[in-house]
């Protein structure tokens, strides 16, 4: 590992005089593409820089050691070595999860889908507390949000909602939430007080730009239809919203929440994209088999993978057995307790597959 890293090191301090070079500078392409592997390689490099600095000073201490020292500087100097070795294991905890190998999808934007399954209106008045609870969450971190497609029932509930959320390291933190959520709940609509179960499913799916996906215009079927609302009332008597069919997939996507037709389409083909390369991913995992399924989520929609209990003001996360009894403080967005533990159970599970002999 250290080899690698210091090749990292080396490429990351190259990157540093390219990026000074006034042919380099005046190259937008070049400069671009070296800015961003800089950015990439900047955290690790700072690590091992650091974890190389605290190799020196722990020689430096024991050389110390080895000469004739008063009590009390033999105190100091054994106290130091103690900070200096905790600290060594801690860099080298981090550089081996550092040092895993990257999902390329991590730094993008995200299509999220949230459709209410069992439980009728009210699983689709849950699909809209799950909506809630992940733009507010997008909002703690500085994330913009926008509405690509929905269906609403006369409650205010979701049958289904098509969102982007757009910002850096979105599918990092939100790609674990894809699978079937559970609530456990009093409906407003139980007038005898029983507790009902039901359930939304979530997909998170990267953006996919048009050079990872290349959909030929041969492929596609474009329909226009007027938009409709919560009901099934008429929105506008345009043909504005978009439905666009690939046809050697079947895949099919809506957009109808603008009023230009060509924005809609080019949404439309956004959420198009992302459901090709969501489908590919299955078939990929599922051609492998279930050794490359993951204990944290294989990201398959009818996975249960929490739940979240009302009597009892509970979120459990059934993949990784945590359970937070704060449900109001998480609906409102506050997510990174799980969000962090679901994290470092996935780098977990991959470091110990990264230890096993090939």
């Amino acid at each position: 590992m250290l080899d690698r890293l210091q090749s990292l090191a080396d490429r990351y301090e190259k990157l540093s005089e390219l990026l000074c070079d006034p042919d380099v500078a005046n190259d937008p392409k070049k400069l671009r593409e070296y800015s961003k592997e800089q950015s990439s390689l900047q955290e690790t490099y700072e690590a091992y820089t650091e974890y190389k600095s605290v190799i020196e000073q722990i020689e430096a201490a024991r050389a110390m050691q080895a000469e004739k020292l008063d009590d009390e500087m033999k105190e100091l100097v054994k106290l130091e070595l103690e900070e200096l070795s905790e600290r060594k294991q801690q860099l080298e905890e981090r550089l081996k999860v550092l040092m895993l190998p990257k999902d390329p999808n991590d730094d993008k934007n995200v299509i999220v889908e949230i459709r209410g399954a069992a439980g009728g209106d009210e699983a689709a008045l849950f699909a809209a507390d799950l909506y809630r609870m992940y733009t507010k969450y997008a909002d703690m971190q500085g994330w913009r949000t926008e509405v690509l497609d929905v269906s609403m029932n006369d409650l205010g509930g979701f049958k289904e909602i098509i969102f982007m959320i757009n910002g850096k390291g979105a599918y990092s933190k939100l790609k674990f939430e894809s699978g079937a959520h559970r609530v456990q709940r009093i409906p407003a609509t139980e007038s005898g007080g029983r507790i009902h179960t039901s359930t939304s499913t979530v997909g998170v799916m990267p953006e996919m730009e048009e050079i990872d996906i290349e959909i030929n215009d041969a492929d596609i079927r474009v329909d226009t239809f007027c938009s409709s609302g919560a009901g099934g009332q008429s929105v506008n008597t345009t043909k504005s919203a978009v439905r666009v069919t690939h046809i050697p997939t079947g895949i099919v996507a809506t957009c109808q929440d603008g009023k230009s037709q060509n924005s809609n389409k080019e949404k439309a083909l956004q959420v198009l994209r992302a459901r090709i390369y969501d489908k590919m991913q299955q078939e990929e995992m599922e051609k492998y088999g279930a050794e490359r399924k993951s204990k944290v989520g294989t990201g398959d929609r009818s996975e249960r993978i929490r739940t979240y209990n009302f009597p009892q003001s509970r979120v459990t996360d059934h993949r990784i057995g945590l359970t937070l009894h704060k449900l109001d403080a998480v609906l409102n967005g506050e997510m990174d307790e799980i969000i962090t533990a679901l994290t470092i159970a996935a780098q977990a599970e991959q470091l110990e597959k990264e230890s096993q002999p090939s």
